[in-house]
């Protein structure tokens, strides 16, 4: 994939000369994008209805169609008056706008360790390529607040952002406890079943499909099945062995790929292209923080 490209979720279509003017290196870019977004639970604001639909926006065109209309992306703002949404947004406007500048960019989907002592968070960080190598960095962080990683050169790995893919590798060999991976301690979206389920969103993104981390489709889509989502993530995973197998399959090529092989970067490729159960297709379901499910047709891009 060319990740110099814009997706049908980065780009910013009628907005692309307001993302132009933002600065051109990664620091910069990093700075503005914090200016832009505000996390709708790790701010501490209250939102209204209104203002938490927001979270929902999912592409980053109608995400800054939220901000009022020809003001420069470079103003600073208020936090209030910032896009209201979550990790995802920040990392999904950063790799837009090095995708702008011809940057090799791409969100990467895992758990973090460097946010809550004792727990790893579902957390989306931007990866682009210097000309060398790939660099992880977390634009929602400022470096200056001081953090157990180096937010602008962050591993993926343990002590850092350890992947979906890793963390099911290490599930199934009984290395990790998966009850410490997730939305946080004391919340019950976390376990096994949210790991798997990251390593399909992992897959989407890395093919272009920058979905919301609360998107279901393919093999996940009969997750919001009529319970609530504390019920969802509360079950026992009910898998059958053939399901098992297909994550195994795809966890060992994200890391195969990630470690340079350019065979099962193909595979990869592949599988997400021609398997309706990993690939994101013209709906999915939304199952919004916001306390809604429903349906998205992503061929008519909206706001929600």
């Amino acid at each position: 994939m060319d990740y110099t490209r814009q997706t049908r979720f980065s780009d910013p279509g009628r907005h692309s000369g307001r993302l132009g003017v933002l600065p051109g290196d990664v620091a910069g870019i990093g700075a503005a994008v914090r200016n832009l977004v505000v996390h709708y639970r790790a701010s501490g604001l209250d939102f209204p209805p209104a203002r938490l639909a927001e979270i929902d926006s999912r592409w980053v065109e109608t995400m800054l169609d939220a901000l009022p209309p020809g003001a420069p992306l470079d103003e600073p703002r208020p936090a209030d008056q910032r896009i209201v949404g979550c990790c995802r947004d920040f990392t999904l406007l950063t790799v837009a706008a090095l995708r702008q500048r011809g940057v090799p960019a791409r969100s990467r989907v895992g758990f973090a360790s460097y946010l809550v002592d004792g727990f790893h968070l579902d957390h989306v960080v931007t990866e682009y390529h210097d000309g060398d190598r790939w660099i992880a960095t977390d634009t929602q962080l400022d470096p200056a607040d001081g953090f157990p990683v180096d937010v602008a050169d962050v591993p993926l790995g343990p002590g850092g952002l350890r992947t979906a893919a890793q963390c099911w590798i290490a599930f199934r060999r009984g290395e990790i406890d998966p009850e410490r991976y997730g939305v946080g301690p004391g919340v019950p979206i976390r376990g096994p079943l949210m790991i798997r389920k990251y390593v399909l969103t992992e897959l989407a993104h890395r093919c272009g499909d920058e979905t919301l981390l609360w998107d279901f489709w393919g093999a996940d889509a009969a997750l919001p099945d009529g319970r609530t989502i504390d019920e969802i993530w509360d079950a026992p995973p009910a898998w059958d062995a053939g399901d098992v197998a297909l994550i195994d399959e795809i966890a060992a090529g994200l890391v195969a790929a990630d470690g340079g092989d350019t065979q099962a970067e193909r595979r990869l490729a592949a599988r997400y292209a021609g398997d309706h159960r990993v690939r994101v297709g013209d709906t999915l379901t939304c199952d919004s923080p916001r306390g809604l499910r429903y349906e998205v047709d992503l061929r008519r891009p909206a706001a929600p």
